[in-house]
């Protein structure tokens, strides 16, 4: 089947500007002979209204031009669409992107979209709420919600509301439930600065907060930060984030060490806080699972196994189910803007711009 694209642009996401990037997506995939549209993203993160076009059009292919956010956002709303996911990273961190060993360059982004092969990456939810990448609780919760509600993005805006939040940050109380491998479940409170939950390994911009993390492992990485004084945190995390930390196995307890980091399935975890707000829940369950293919460099995807993706009439099936299994994971919510305009490429056809 010929591939037919849609490309999803985040007019706020990051720094750049996006005029020239649309330049460049028109140029090269006319070049590739490849039938393809351009469209805005939607500043609600709503992308249902791409169900009928991928059924109707045959699309093969949804790209996002964006940053985590607005990719969590396309994903959680195709999920269970046979549809392949391509990225070209224009967000403030693109930690998903990164992980996945695709490039910033927007040129070289696009050359893994056409060349590179398409395999299934790990997700997770919270909720019925999807992510694709990290889930924070606690300071790094609050981060990211100061971080989304900036006018002006970037690494240097990251950095001057993480360190704000820092000196204003304390511990919070939390109890832990994990179960155990061959049945059963292990539970222990912890007083934690912040818990971060990884499917990727890194924050964004390359810093990486559970270095052993992997998209397509079936694993979530744990990474909780206890309660200690500011200044001894600062080494320790930054310790854990040069990979000086070995992974532990499930637990049994706080334990001594200043971080505990090891991997699980799935996790419960009650009392904590959403964004710096208390969470409306008392529990939340968080649970791994397997979410869309994405394409990347043919050497990292034949790495990854092959799994096969529900139909649309099973996924609407699932989502009637009453026993469907509730499960956890985002904090940051997409930030998006529908300003740019709306332009379709066909090859052998005159290219036109609509609204």
């Amino acid at each position: 089947m010929p591939r037919k694209i849609i490309y999803l642009i985040n007019p706020i996401s990051g720094t750049g500007g996006k005029s020239s990037l649309q330049e460049l997506i028109i140029r090269k995939t006319q070049a590739q002979k490849i039938d393809f549209s351009i469209l805005p993203t939607d500043a609600e993160g709503r992308y249902e209204f791409l169900i009928p076009a991928i059924e109707k059009e045959r699309i093969t292919d949804i790209v996002i031009c964006g940053g985590d956010g607005t990719v969590s956002a396309v994903a959680a709303a195709l999920k269970g669409v046979p549809i392949q996911i391509g990225i070209i990273p224009m967000g403030s961190g693109n930690g998903l992107a990164f992980a996945a060993k695709i490039p910033k360059d927007p040129s070289k982004a696009l050359d893994i979209i056409f060349a590179g092969k398409a395999s299934y990456i790990d997700g997770f939810t919270i909720n019925g709420q999807f992510s694709c990448m990290l889930c924070g609780i606690g300071f790094d919760a609050k981060v990211a919600h100061e971080f989304a509600r900036q006018k002006k993005r970037g690494l240097q805006t990251y950095i001057r509301v993480s360190l704000a939040q820092f000196f204003s940050s304390r511990p919070h109380p939390f109890r832990i439930r994990l179960p155990l491998p061959g049945g059963g479940e292990r539970s222990f409170p912890v007083d934690a600065f912040f818990i971060n939950i990884a499917n990727g390994d890194q924050f964004g911009n390359h810093v990486t907060i559970a270095p052993k993390a992997a998209l397509h492992d079936g694993l979530l990485d744990i990474v909780v930060v206890k309660k200690m004084f500011k200044l001894p945190m600062v080494f320790a995390v930054i310790r854990q984030v040069l990979g000086g930390n070995v992974l532990q196995e499930i637990p049994h307890d706080a334990g001594k060490k200043n971080i505990l980091y090891f991997q699980t399935q799935e996790l419960t975890v009650r009392r904590l806080r959403l964004c710096g707000r208390p969470m409306r829940h008392g529990i939340y369950k968080v649970a791994m699972k397997r979410a869309f293919r994405l394409r990347q460099h043919d050497e990292i995807a034949e790495c990854q196994p092959e799994r096969p993706v529900a139909g649309l009439h099973q996924r609407r099936q699932r989502r009637r189910s009453p026993h469907r299994r509730a499960a956890i994971a985002r904090v940051s919510l997409p930030q998006t803007l529908s300003t740019a305009p709306v332009c379709c490429h066909k090859i052998g056809q005159r290219d036109r711009s609509i609204g």
